[in-house]
């Protein structure tokens, strides 16, 4: 629930502040708060315990996904944005399909079929096409849960997934937030405007994105198999959904609908083997 209001929470707030930065302020903050934490526990060794470089690789996938996240959300509206980030589920069973404990099933890639097709019908669907701009939104949320879904299988295999989870959000979020404030500025999206609405969605998307719920997600990863976790994420996109039309007023198209469906059912058919595959 929290997920899928987060993208909501920007969109809202966009027109006082660039939905990058956004991310760049939230990360920015969340990177001190975390780097005194890791500082505090592991000393100033901490780096060099053999994670830095996958830790890095794994910092500049967050930060590229976010990079869309926030450009998609000035083009597209917030329930497309979410729909297509939670895509990666998909992405993620593509590449575990090369690790020894997580091989594909027939049905899974029947599964990743469906979602594709759904993927298909939601951005070039028959019916009233948002503009051009609204569909490079939707591409680049898309690229950006690809993206997710690579950064996931990293974890699994990379020095980093031994790390503790707070040096692993750390990494991520320590990177983000010079790089996408960067391209902020290049870009011309440094503009603040500290109206109420802003500074609220600010506070949430610091303390309970990027601080509370992210130390939950990589605890979770560590914890339990990534394919029943991707199940879970599934509930995420449909709050994205009633958040966007309740508080936004997003039009939901019977095309995009339909294909939202479809992927919603690929990802659960994926999944649902391969939480089948480990029970037995």
């Amino acid at each position: 629930m929290i997920w899928g209001f987060q993208q909501v929470a920007m969109k809202a707030v966009a027109m006082d502040v660039a939905p990058v930065m956004q991310l760049a302020i939230r990360f920015a903050i969340a990177a001190v708060l975390y780097g005194a934490w890791v500082l505090w526990r592991e000393g100033p060794a901490t780096f060099l315990d053999g994670t830095l470089r996958s830790g890095l690789l794994i910092g500049a996938l967050f930060t590229l996904e976010f990079l869309l996240v926030g450009e998609a959300l000035s083009r597209t509206t917030a329930a497309h944005a979410v729909v297509f980030l939670y895509t990666s589920p998909i992405f993620t069973a593509l590449g575990v399909q090369f690790l020894p404990d997580e091989r594909l099933r027939r049905a899974q890639w029947v599964g990743i079929g469906t979602a594709f097709v759904g993927i298909v019908i939601a951005l070039v669907g028959p019916g009233d096409r948002p503009a051009v701009e609204w569909l490079i939104g939707d591409g680049l949320a898309l690229l950006a849960g690809a993206i997710w879904g690579l950064t996931n299988v990293v974890l699994r295999r990379g020095r980093i997934g031994g790390a503790s989870t707070a040096k692993t959000v750390f990494y991520q979020v320590a990177l983000a937030a010079p790089l996408l404030y960067g391209y902020a500025a290049a870009t011309g999206q440094t503009a603040l405007v500290w109206t109420r609405p802003a500074v609220a969605s600010l506070v949430f998307q610091t303390f309970v994105i990027a601080l509370a719920s992210y130390l939950v997600w990589f605890w979770l990863l560590r914890h339990y198999l990534t394919s029943r976790l991707m199940l879970m994420t599934l509930l995420t996109p449909l709050f994205g959904v009633l958040f966007g039309a309740l508080i936004l007023h997003d039009a939901i198209n019977p095309p995009f609908a339909v294909g939202a469906l479809l992927v919603l059912l690929g990802i659960l058919v994926v999944n649902g083997q391969l939480l089948r595959q480990r029970v037995d």
